[in-house]
């Protein structure tokens, strides 16, 4: 824990950036009938909601990879079909190559997944390339049941909040609307203020520490 903690503590170094990485399953949900948009009447408040029938369609699922730099005001999601090592791969790689490929060196924050590992670089690319890729990504993880440490939760929070509390029937329709909301967050640079220290942790989070006797 602490050493996330001494991380998130550390000023802003452009060339060796920060950014936390996890993911979330997302349903696909159809409806069954037309919703029926409000008609508006003069006692009506602003933003009063379409009506919804109660009965839908599952349309299966879908996963979402979220990037967060949280000093940086950049997020990047990226919706795919599964989560398996080879998307995992090949998102390790787009973050090297693609979104910070001017960095010297990628700390990254993430949980312990089975199938968050270096391991599975090795797997789905050929050794040098692998290697390459690893060798810009310096990892720091999570402890067990302490996600929460990753402040890319709670910008998937705000993503469930914003756009994902509604039914989105496909994954076409999913893509468009993350886009648009990752855009406009983007554009107006919103960053993370942690507050959290390491001292707090020594006291509010006491009992996780071992005890010692004088």
């Amino acid at each position: 824990m602490e050493d996330i903690l001494d991380l998130y503590a550390q000023p802003v170094d452009i060339e060796r950036p920060l950014v936390c990485f996890d993911e979330r399953l997302c349903q696909l949900i159809e409806d069954v009938k037309q919703p029926i948009k409000p008609v508006p009447k003069k006692q009506d408040k602003p933003g009063k909601n379409q009506k919804i029938d109660y009965e839908y369609e599952r349309n299966g699922t879908c996963n979402l990879f979220a990037f967060f730099a949280p000093y940086l005001g950049w997020r990047h999601i990226k919706v795919t079909q599964r989560r398996t090592k080879v998307d995992f791969a090949y998102c390790m790689k787009d973050l090297v190559d693609v979104h910070l490929k001017e960095a010297e060196v990628i700390r990254l924050v993430m949980d312990n997944l089975n199938t968050h590992t270096t391991a599975a670089l090795y797997e789905v690319f050929k050794p040098a390339e692998a290697r390459r890729i690893a060798a810009k990504l310096e990892i720091h993880y999570t402890p067990k049941h302490g996600s929460w440490l990753n402040m890319v939760e709670s910008e998937l929070g705000v993503l469930v909040r914003q756009c994902l509390k509604r039914r989105i029937p496909d994954i076409k329709t999913l893509k468009k609307e993350v886009l648009a909301w990752e855009d406009e967050r983007n554009k107006n640079k919103i960053c993370a203020d942690w507050r959290f220290r390491k001292e707090d942790a020594r006291v509010k989070l006491s009992k996780t520490y071992p005890t010692h006797q004088d």
